[in-house]
């Protein structure tokens, strides 16, 4: 298959790339600057000049399938930027693989479009979305995702693969952010790291991702995730250990974390800053909430199970230091 990916100088997006080549097909990935461009090419992809805001059915000629990775996922941002690019991005995206004739779009998506506060625990694909969401970033997911299953046709297949909690070799933002928080002494846990998480290794994520190019029902979304669930803070310790690094003992109530984010987010605002905050509303959600996700309907019907355990993960990761 040839198959034309968004978002493969990213994390998951470089890791797709080397998949689909050991796999035996042929990829065609969005570029966006001369770096991207050298950065796909290395992984044998066919680097695509365009952007989500330039992109056209003559840039996916002749793919059979599409992977949209690519996406704003900052927890904080203006609402326009969110907006352009996981709304107007998508769009354009699946107007431009149904133009050109590709089979099968496969989204990229998350379980923060179900997410607006509340914990979620073993939720799964019936789960509702919010009828008011909280965070940007969940909001213009959802509406990505719902724009991308109702596009599905005969002939033009849509899918969304949901992970939770993405990841492994070549994180370029959780476990950064943990180890950048624990070497200036700033780290602290939210209600003592007792919220309960469901996690994916990106590869179990990619074996998701390449089978969905090929096969499963489209109009439809399927969570993915590692076998089990733990506490953020056993996930988090074991991750930060990879490293080296022992985390302090220092933790807040959750509502006091959630309080000092939605001040510093306000601050921010006001004062009309771009760069992200030491603590957003949406990573301290996040960090003291559950939330756990059920993959039942990705094993019935995709045929999928997690290749990597937590476990294997982790002792890779400790020996790749």
């Amino acid at each position: 298959m040839r198959v034309y990916v968004t978002g493969g100088s990213g994390f998951i997006g470089q890791h797709l790339l080397r998949a689909l080549a050991d796999a035996g097909h042929s990829a065609r990935a969005m570029a966006r600057s001369d770096r991207s461009a050298e950065t796909v090419s290395a992984l044998g992809a066919e680097p695509s000049r365009c952007d989500l805001e330039t992109v056209s059915a003559a840039d996916l000629e002749e793919c059979d399938a599409v992977v949209h990775a690519a996406a704003y996922v900052e927890p904080y941002g203006p609402r326009e930027r969110f907006e352009a690019i996981n709304i107007g991005g998508t769009q354009r995206m699946l107007d431009a693989a149904r133009e050109a004739g590709c089979g099968r779009f496969v989204h990229v998506g998350t379980e923060a479009v179900l997410f607006c506060g509340p914990p979620l625990e073993d939720v799964d694909e019936t789960h509702p979305y919010p009828t008011e969401h909280r965070f940007l970033y969940s909001e213009t997911k959802a509406e990505a995702e719902r724009r991308v299953l109702a596009a599905n046709a005969e002939g033009f297949a849509t899918l969304s693969i949901r992970p939770r909690f993405v990841w492994g070799p070549g994180d370029t933002t959780v476990l950064p952010q943990i180890l950048e928080a624990a070497n200036a002494g700033a780290w602290l846990w939210m209600a003592k790291g007792r919220s309960r998480t469901s996690t994916t290794h990106v590869t179990n994520l990619i074996d998701a991702l390449l089978i969905a190019i090929e096969r499963g029902p489209g109009g439809e979304a399927y969570f993915v995730a590692d076998a089990g669930t733990r506490t953020m803070r056993e996930f988090v310790e074991a991750l930060a250990a990879t490293r080296g690094v022992t985390l302090r003992d220092v933790s807040v109530p959750g509502w006091v974390g959630r309080g000092l984010a939605s001040g510093v987010e306000r601050v921010w605002h006001l004062l009309r800053r771009t760069k992200q905050p030491p603590i957003t509303r949406l990573g301290a959600a996040m960090m003291s909430t559950t939330v756990t996700v059920r993959t039942d309907k990705a094993r019935r019907l995709l045929g999928w199970e997690p290749s990597v355990s937590v476990e294997q993960g982790m002792a890779e990761l400790a020996a790749a230091l």
